[in-house]
């Protein structure tokens, strides 16, 4: 039977210090964001996940966002190569994580660089952003990885945010969601729906038809909720000071069998 497990990592005690890069700098409570994070991995319990808890990267101060560090299609695991220096680090960790569940892992190699974050999958469809922390030769290298097993890759633009989810995540039936303002080009994918707020962009599909998203979009939501999904809302406001975003702060895999 398939299982549903999530990756997550615990916050760095250096978390304040993480890297921003189009958002101004802002003091970040990193005892409220431990509780925060707490009551996300709650969040994915409740709802049917098993988290799996990488070993802590205490003097990486991004490592608590692990979907940057492996991007997971079926049963391969690709450990990625990020664009800031600063945090490859994080990988080893996270490759010993995904060895240990059985999965088949590959590497994205120098001088590619990319981010999970800039990975959108929706059905077999994988977007990429081609941006500042994901590079050509990366690109490349995913879609050497991935197409073999049947994925269709579409590199898209990202200029506005730091990363391709930082603009769009994707509903269950496809349907990709994007706040204009910080999209290049919505017209690349079919089916856009435009929602009122930065951070309505973001859903991690529980499953079940529930979607996990902030709570700084109540608008969005509540869009949402009118298009019939069970919307599930947690406070990630001290990570959302770093551009961080729901998608980011666990790797879902659903496709391993146990």
């Amino acid at each position: 039977m398939p299982s549903k497990k999530a990756l997550i990592r615990r916050p760095s005690p250096r978390l304040a210090e993480g890297l921003v890069t189009h958002i101004e700098r802002e003091k970040v409570d990193v005892e409220l964001a431990q509780e925060q994070w707490e009551a996300y991995a709650e969040s994915l319990r409740t709802h049917g996940w098993e988290t799996i808890e990488v070993d802590p990267e205490d003097d990486c101060p991004d490592s608590v966002f692990v979907e940057d560090t492996v991007v997971m299609y079926k049963n391969v695991a690709l450990i990625t190569r990020p664009g800031a220096e600063a945090r490859r680090a994080e990988t080893a960790g996270v490759e010993e994580a995904v060895a240990r569940l059985g999965c088949s892992v590959n590497w994205i190699w120098e001088p590619g660089t990319l981010d999970g974050g800039d990975v959108l999958k929706a059905g077999d469809t994988i977007y990429v952003g081609r941006g500042g922390r994901t590079n050509a030769a990366g690109v490349q290298q995913l879609r050497a990885a991935f197409e073999p097993l049947g994925a269709r890759v579409v590199a898209v633009p990202v200029s506005k945010v730091l990363h391709l989810k930082s603009a769009v995540t994707a509903l269950p039936d496809g349907t990709v969601l994007g706040h204009i303002p910080n999209v290049d080009r919505p017209s690349l994918f079919p089916g856009f729906l435009a929602v009122p707020e930065d951070a309505g962009a973001h859903v991690v599909l529980l499953g079940g038809g529930k979607l996990l998203m902030s709570a700084s979009a109540p608008k969005t939501a509540e869009l949402l909720a009118d298009l019939g999904h069970e919307v599930v809302t947690v406070d990630i406001s001290e990570f959302e000071k770093l551009e961080g975003c729901v998608t980011c702060l666990s790797v879902r895999l659903r496709e391993l069998y146990v």
